[in-house]
């Protein structure tokens, strides 16, 4: 009987490497690759998460190319020569820098307005100083004329001239496809925009935009359009070389006209102005109508700014806040349609209870305006009844 041994299989393990034609590491790849094959497919929040990654993807991210796609995907709109000429003057080699304020969310800060109680005596003590130390760097006193005289520097006159010109850049889009794009050119130094009230239209009066949208017909159909339809709309400041979005992304609510069948959605920015005005919105309203086939066109797009009075802001008022909003603080527009929502209706509730207030102490007075006439025709019947006894 023949016995044999079997030994075990001989297990080798073979190391291969990048140059053997192995699995290579993403720190490996070259960075013509990286930046050619794979950033160009990130869109905008993205590209900005993986420049903060390493150094490299820093160098490799801040590419203007780069930025430039992020911009021309996410609006179309920047798209044209016009606009394209306007972000080239932006710092930064431009598109970056545009993208960044431009996605960003105006912010609104309301312990601005209501706390002013809070204001200590040392920082209001300290503002006093700032304003005296300002106004004595730009006047001088003429012994010979007797006045002060104001020097007008260059800093001073860019910081408080309001722009010549604003620049609308807006794009809607209905499940992720462009429906909608214009570029609006506004000049803003004549005496018909300055006491007008606000407005920017994108569409001419006679212009209807067709699309291939089904036209609503019911509150199902209304619904659909409040989920799936995003507008934005970014103004531009070309000489300050500023831009902001004053769309809420998401719309804020529809309304369908029942005799008409028009259709109205509105896209809000809630802005914080000051302690007489408290908040405005910026209303964007987009009017729809259906076309005889069915299909929804595209009516009217606008731009308008209200207080919490619901009146209308001249074109003067209105240039002031939005100045103010492009030289302000942001935040971050990730989140832009759930906040933009949260912030509609904050506004709503602000402005019920104003109106309230309001309705009270107009209430307050008439009742003390009554008491008053009472007493006085109290008063003059004693009179009378006195002399005559």
């Amino acid at each position: 009987m023949t016995s044999s041994l079997h030994s075990p299989p001989i297990t080798t393990t073979t190391t291969v490497t990048a140059e053997d034609g192995g699995a290579t590491g993403f720190p490996d790849l070259h960075p013509y690759i990286i930046e050619a094959h794979i950033l160009t497919r990130l869109d905008g929040p993205t590209l900005a998460s993986t420049s903060c990654s390493s150094a490299t993807l820093h160098r490799l991210s801040s590419e203007n190319h780069l930025w430039s796609r992020a911009c021309h995907s996410t609006w179309p709109s920047t798209a044209t020569p016009r606009i394209s000429h306007v972000i080239s003057t932006f710092p930064d080699a431009g598109h970056r820098t545009f993208f960044s304020q431009s996605f960003s969310l105006p912010s609104s800060e309301n312990k601005q307005i209501h706390d002013l109680e809070s204001v200590s005596l040392t920082s209001l003590r300290s503002t006093i100083y700032i304003i005296l130390s300002n106004f004595f760097s730009v006047c001088l006193f003429d012994r010979n004329r007797k006045q002060w005289i104001i020097q007008q520097t260059n800093s001073i006159a860019n910081r408080s001239s309001s722009p010549p010109e604003l620049i609308s850049a807006v794009d809607i889009h209905y499940k992720n496809k462009a429906i909608f794009s214009n570029v609006q050119e506004t000049e803003t130094t004549s005496s018909w925009f300055q006491s007008s009230p606000f407005r920017i239209d994108m569409i001419d009066p006679k212009e209807v935009i067709s699309t291939p949208i089904k036209h609503p017909s019911d509150d199902d159909t209304c619904t659909d359009l409040i989920e799936h339809m995003t507008l934005s709309w970014i103004l531009i400041d070309p000489i300050g070389r500023r831009s902001i979005n004053l769309s809420s992304f998401k719309s804020v609510s529809v309304q369908r006209h029942w005799l008409t069948g028009e259709v109205q959605v509105r896209f809000t920015s809630i802005l914080t102005v000051d302690q007489k005005r408290g908040h405005v919105q910026c209303e964007i309203v987009v009017t729809c109508g259906g076309s005889e086939v069915g299909e929804m066109q595209v009516r009217e797009v606008s731009l308008g700014v209200e207080d919490m009075d619901g009146t209308h802001l001249n074109g003067r008022e209105s240039l002031v806040i939005l100045q103010k909003v492009l030289e302000g603080k942001r935040g971050n527009g990730a989140n832009r349609g759930e906040i933009g929502r949260k912030r509609y209706k904050e506004f709503l509730e602000m402005r019920r209870e104003r109106k309230e207030k309001k309705l009270r102490r107009e209430g307050t007075l008439d009742s003390l305006c009554v008491a008053f006439g009472i007493s006085i025709f109290v008063a003059f019947w004693c009179f009378l009844f006195c002399l005559s006894r």
